[in-house]
């Protein structure tokens, strides 16, 4: 696996890129790789499948001119920024491996970053754990959030940790979530959420090594996110639709 430390320019070329690398992948221009990105403007991004209306104040997004924007894969609705680093993962789809559904790529990549994330944190007393199906979290707070999407012969599997992120945006921008995992109990944002506390560049270091990622990437094509932002990413019909 090869590791790719990019951020681009905007929030809808950065989600480009993570559908990018999925795409290069499959179509034999690219392979498995962990990418790691850090917003440095504040947006939504909702998932797939997520209501915008019922997610999101929007009313707080346009008095603070916070864009709303629409990932490729499933999951919940999160605030992205500084203070928020985003990882996404390419992996080969294996047909008796631990990609070989949805169900055990979770198992198989939440637990080897679970790991990964107690190492950066080096404290034993400081116990994170999988909860949900996709949560990391540090006794019932969540700090990770992630989702996937499949193609035929690749997965993108992506997500945050929250490491000095300004909690208060959180419950400002967006409503209670439609769907809840159990172990949140129906508490609101400030009570549900936390950062880790640890750097950025121990985090990558840790995953890196989790993960085997220790060559370079070269970045997909220009094209290739160019067309996903002008064909998807930028299109309301995209962002806003359901």
């Amino acid at each position: 696996m090869k590791v790719l430390d990019l951020t681009l320019s905007t929030p809808a070329e950065n989600l480009a890129l993570d559908e990018a690398l999925l795409d290069a992948a499959e179509t034999g221009q690219g392979g498995e790789v962990l990418r790691f990105w850090e917003s440095p403007e504040y947006f939504v991004v909702v998932g797939y499948a997520n209501k915008i209306a019922a997610e999101v104040n929007q009313a707080a997004c346009v008095a603070r001119g916070i864009p709303i924007l629409r990932r490729c894969s499933g999951g919940g609705t999160v605030v992205q920024g500084t203070g928020c680093l985003n990882y996404a993962l390419v992996l080969r789809i294996v047909d008796n491996k631990s990609t070989r559904n949805i169900s055990a790529a979770n198992q198989f990549i939440m637990e080897r970053n679970r790991v990964a994330i107690q190492s950066a944190i080096g404290n034993p007393q400081t116990v994170v754990s999988v909860r949900g199906h996709t949560d990391l979290a540090i006794g019932d707070l969540k700090v990770s959030g992630n989702s996937q999407r499949r193609r035929k012969n690749f997965l993108l599997f992506h997500g945050t940790f929250l490491l000095s992120f300004d909690l208060k945006l959180v419950s400002e921008l967006l409503n209670m979530p439609s769907l809840q995992p159990d172990y949140r109990d129906g508490r609101a944002h400030g009570e549900f959420v936390t950062n880790v506390g640890v750097s950025p560049s121990v985090v990558k270091s840790e995953l890196a090594k989790a993960w085997g990622a220790r060559e370079s990437a070269n970045a997909v094509s220009p094209m290739l996110i160019t067309d996903l932002v002008t064909q998807k990413y930028s299109q309301p019909e995209w962002n806003q639709k359901l």
